[in-house]
């Protein structure tokens, strides 16, 4: 826990503020005591988050949520003012560590910790889910591992059940949610609901047993986490042996297959015993014992703006009727008087209760408490919106996708270019890009050297995809100036071009290219040759950096000699990496499938740019080589 500085209030509503639990993109966390003496955990929202009016609704919404859940298995609700200038809500403040920090610092939890801590998930999820909410962003640093179990944090995204109809995204197609502990469902955009949840618990198990996300940690880069997530099985190396059932059930894709959260619950009996390790419990009770012997510290800012106005107690738990803890001082506690001191012997028995306490104070539950800008989740910022972020050092006028040309033009680019900005602070790679030439497909992370209001520098990259493998370097330094709210101009090095705001998310292939094309050689060769071929080209949802289309050709053999026809086949199939979505769809060369390919194929060595237009009355997919310019294949809807 960090001191009090001039800057922050000294009271918020009826909470004496104790210190700094941590800073986050959305907020200020403070450990605080009420008039009774009662610990909690306050959450302040920034003042520039509080002037958007779409923020205040959803922490209205995220309060709402907490009243509605009424505390089991979660942090209870004690007080909150969200009319306030700056937002805020108190809540109980619980002496446990994140389940993100425990495993970064100590290792994966042991099999029975494990199962231990997914029955105490599935009845916490019991609770929200018999109240009718999907929690929706279940992940290591939202579960906190209290000595009585786990306990489910920040409800920022939770929606009513019968109101979930937009699975991960926004209304601007913005993510919601934490990629590396997305469903399915949330990641393809689709109607979640409890089910949903559960998969979420599945990751979590998995990153808790073996240290490891089981779709890709977020260096690995948020589309390829998400494809992964829709598309693949997970990567449960290390897991042991008697969690594999259970992991395997709740990451099931289909979500009619997965245990349900009283089920869930079910897998390990109530305890009242230790469940974390031992040597973890020794380690966190001497810091659990200087955080709560925390003084309430000298007044600074006696101003009326220090403290939020028109509190409202909910459910009876008004702050200020919290019991006084035994040998707490009697009464005598007004409005501006410090709470009472509690005896050291009551605070040497906190310590020793609560064992299992906070592992890194500050840290984890800043994280715990807040959404804090960790790389796996992040939303678009409003149009328009010009601020920096609390969690990172980039103007928010600089976030999301922008594309370009570096070479041909629009409806016909021989080189294109893309970036995708994310909050972060400078040294963090917080840039992912993608470059496309007529023979490959380059796709990296660079790292954030400066960000001014009109300007942003990118240096130091790394290769995360090459098509073909090996042929990429790491992109040039690169940067960025603002033209407009939709346009920057990009440079590297000697190369310049016009970017401009693109689409992003987990479902940004327009809906017109999605389903499978057949070639057509009506108009280019008299259409004597549809019997003899059968080529088509299979376009999936997703996102940039994901193999998304499939190319399968099947063509008769000749005899080498004479050129005659046989009376076989070569089957030939492959698949192709989406690299951008701006006039036209780009897609890199095309890596065989060698599983199901034949011996005579020959790679497809060309990156491409697919378009729709319409002849004869019928949608027609035209594809074109990126590379000199030359005839179209032709491709019907099947």
């Amino acid at each position: 826990m960090d001191s009090l500085t001039p800057e922050d209030p000294v009271r918020i509503g009826p909470f004496r503020l104790l210190g700094r639990l941590g800073t986050g993109g959305m907020g200020r966390v403070y450990l605080a005591r009420s008039e009774g003496g009662r610990t909690v955990a306050v959450k302040v929202v920034h003042p520039q988050l509080a002037a958007e009016e779409e923020f205040r609704l959803r922490f209205a919404r995220e309060v709402a949520a907490l009243e509605r859940v009424g505390g089991a298995g979660t942090t209870p609700l004690i007080a909150s003012d969200t009319d306030a200038g700056s937002p805020w809500v108190a809540v109980a403040y619980v002496p446990g560590p994140a389940l993100r920090a425990v495993v970064d610092d100590q290792g994966p939890l042991p099999p029975a910790s494990v199962r231990t801590l997914a029955a105490g998930l599935g009845r916490s999820l019991e609770h929200i889910h018999s109240a009718g909410l999907v929690h929706r962003d279940l992940k290591p640093s939202n579960i906190l591992l209290a000595v009585e179990g786990p306990r489910i944090i920040d409800f920022g995204i939770a929606r009513a059940v019968d109101t979930v109809t937009d699975g991960g995204l926004t209304s601007t197609g913005a993510v919601v949610g934490s990629p590396g502990f997305m469903s399915p469902e949330q990641v393809r955009g689709e109607k979640v609901g409890t089910a949903s949840d559960i998969f979420c618990v599945g990751a979590l198990l998995a990153y808790a047993a073996t240290g490891r996300q089981p779709f890709g940690a977020s260096d690995s880069g948020v589309h390829a986490i998400m494809f992964r997530i829709a598309h693949d099985e997970p990567d449960l190396e290390g897991l042991p042996e008697e969690l594999g059932p259970l992991v395997r059930a709740c990451l099931d894709k289909d979500p009619a297959r997965r245990p349900s959260a009283a089920e869930l619950a079910r897998v390990a009996p109530e305890s009242g015993g230790a469940w974390l390790p031992s040597e973890l419990l020794a380690r966190l009770g001497e810091q659990a014992a200087r955080l709560l012997d925390a003084d309430t510290p000298a007044p600074h800012d006696p101003s009326p703006e220090a403290s939020s106005r028109d509190t409202r107690a909910h459910g009876g738990q008004g702050a200020a009727e919290a019991p006084t803890p035994p040998g707490g001082g009697g009464s005598g506690t007004g409005p501006g008087a410090p709470p009472p001191r509690p005896r050291r012997r009551w605070r040497t028995f906190l310590a020793v209760a609560c064992a299992g306490a906070v592992l890194t104070g500050g840290t984890a539950l800043a994280v715990a408490y807040w959404p804090d800008g960790e790389p796996e989740s992040y939303e678009k910022p409003p149009a328009g919106s010009t601020r920096t972020s609390g969690a990172g050092e980039v103007p928010a006028v600089f976030l999301g996708a922008w594309e370009g040309v570096l070479k041909g033009s629009d409806d016909s680019p021989k080189s294109t270019a893309r970036i995708e900005i994310a909050q972060g602070r400078k040294g963090a790679k917080t840039a992912t890009y993608v470059q496309v030439t007529g023979e490959r497909l380059c796709m990296g992370r660079s790292v954030l050297v400066s960000a001014d209001d009109d300007r942003i520098v990118f240096g130091e990259s790394d290769v995360t995809t090459s098509v073909p493998a090996a042929e990429c370097q790491p992109a040039a330094h690169q940067t960025l100036s603002v033209r407009s709210q939709d346009v920057v101009e990009w440079r590297s090095g000697a190369v310049t071009a016009t970017l401009r705001r693109a689409v992003t998310g987990p479902r940004i292939v327009p809906a017109a290219f999605l389903g499978t094309w057949k070639q057509h050689f009506d108009e280019l060769s008299g259409g004597d040759q549809n019997d003899l071929f059968d080529n088509t080209v299979t376009i999936t949802q997703g996102p940039v950096g994901a193999p998304l289309l499939r190319f399968r050709q099947s063509y008769p053999k000749t005899d080498g000699a004479t050129g005659e026809l046989l009376d076989a086949t070569v089957d030939c199939a492959g698949t192709s990496v989406l690299g951008g979505v701006g006039h036209v769809l780009v897609a890199g060369p095309t890596v065989p499938d060698a599983a199901a390919s034949d011996s005579d194929c020959t790679p497809g060595d060309v990156s491409q740019t697919l378009r729709i237009d319409r002849v004869r009355g019928k949608e027609r997919l035209l594809v074109y080589g990126m590379g000199p310019d030359g005839e179209p294949a032709e491709y019907f809807r099947r």
